[in-house]
């Protein structure tokens, strides 16, 4: 059996010599991942989209089952032109077309059926690598697919959290870098608290070969990748992509609990996750929901390849900027999402304005 994995991966990557350990050697370029490593060469991608951008609401909705089921998950790799911010394009590497990919949501013991398709009109081969998964690679070696191919697996969610999957193929720093990331959650077999709302981010950081800012299509800097020094930092893939000034803000109403799902792809950068003027009240570090949660955190240390599930209080109104608390990586590289939270003012919590007489029925301001 394994041979005929090894075999699989080796037609996908149109290799006939050794197969790269875990599909992430960088001894092992095929012809599609040598153009990778020329990114100001003529490639481009076919496709050009009006966002990539994913939105933090549409996630699937909690489980509420006793009783492991079968899912079939169907992901396609999708190689597209959009703009990072504007006036400014890149080709991003993703998983349906949107950064971080979709949120697969299963219980503890439950049958994944999953196929990953690579576009035909896609340039190089891609795989997932998901860190819920007990196999060679988290998968990435069955599921390697060369363009216009896919490729299938089957696995038992067994251990409960948030776990990333990204594209583990070579130069999988780059692909990650593009885009290829996502969260597969596996709620514990109890299921999770119950919470009034629900968001999902992703962060990752993008090396360009242009000045930020700087109109036009801007390569992909692989040398400057290696330093770890991003032209971008996003969140959601777009700069400033879920702020007022852009896709923004997000709602939410005083007096909910407020659950956020948080990948950080990297892939090189750890994320310092703060939401400014609140706090984690119950955090779970590295996604790890068999664990108790952390109360009252103020920042959370989010590795890259790695997640984090917390969750907010709202008693006042108030507008809460979602932020890598390495504070340049928001105000000069981009990474900030808000969420306005919209209520009556509770000066016993809060009170902005405590020489103004407050009418009871007053919207408060949105900070």
């Amino acid at each position: 059996m394994f041979e005929s994995t090894r075999r699989r991966v080796l037609q996908g990557l149109g290799l006939g010599g050794t197969a790269a350990v875990a599909g992430c050697s960088s001894e092992v370029q095929t012809e599609t991942e040598t153009i990778s490593r020329t990114p100001k060469a003529s490639r481009q991608a076919k496709q050009v989209v009006d966002q990539v951008a994913a939105d933090p609401t549409d996630i699937p909705a909690p489980i509420d089952r006793d009783e492991p089921t079968t899912h079939e998950v169907e992901l396609e790799a999708k190689e597209v032109r959009a703009e990072i911010e504007d006036g400014v394009t890149f080709n991003f590497m993703t998983f349906d077309g949107q950064i971080p990919g979709p949120m697969i949501r299963v219980r503890q013991g439950d049958r994944v059926e999953f196929t990953l398709k690579n576009a035909p009109e896609n340039n190089m081969p891609h795989n997932v690598d998901m860190h819920a998964i007990y196999g060679t690679g988290g998968g990435s070696v069955a599921t390697t697919a060369a363009p216009g191919e896919e490729n299938a697996e089957v696995f038992t969610a067994r251990y409960p959290g948030a776990y990333i999957y990204h594209c583990a193929v070579p130069n999988l720093d780059y692909h990650i870098s593009a885009g290829m990331f996502g969260m597969i959650l596996v709620e514990p077999k109890e299921g999770l608290p119950e919470v009034d709302r629900e968001f999902y981010f992703g962060q990752h950081e993008v090396y360009t070969d242009s000045k930020q800012g700087s109109e036009g299509h801007h390569g992909f800097d692989m040398k400057r990748m290696a330093q770890e020094d991003p032209t971008y930092v996003l969140l959601n893939g777009e700069k400033f992509g879920y702020a007022a000034a852009n896709h923004g803000p997000l709602e939410a109403k005083q007096g909910e609990r407020v659950r956020v799902f948080f990948v950080d792809g990297g892939p090189n950068l750890s994320s310092n996750f703060h939401p400014i003027g609140n706090v984690w009240s119950d955090a779970y570090r590295d996604g790890a929901l068999a664990s108790a949660p952390e109360k009252f955190v103020q920042t959370m240390k989010v590795p890259p390849g790695s997640c984090m599930v917390g969750e907010m209080d709202t008693p006042v109104p108030e507008r809460i900027k979602l932020v890598d608390h390495a504070l340049s990586r928001v105000v000069r590289k981009g990474a900030l999402a808000e969420i306005d939270v919209t209520g009556t003012e509770n000066p016993e919590t809060f009170d902005p304005s405590p020489d103004k007489p407050a009418s009871a029925d007053e919207e408060g301001p949105l900070y």
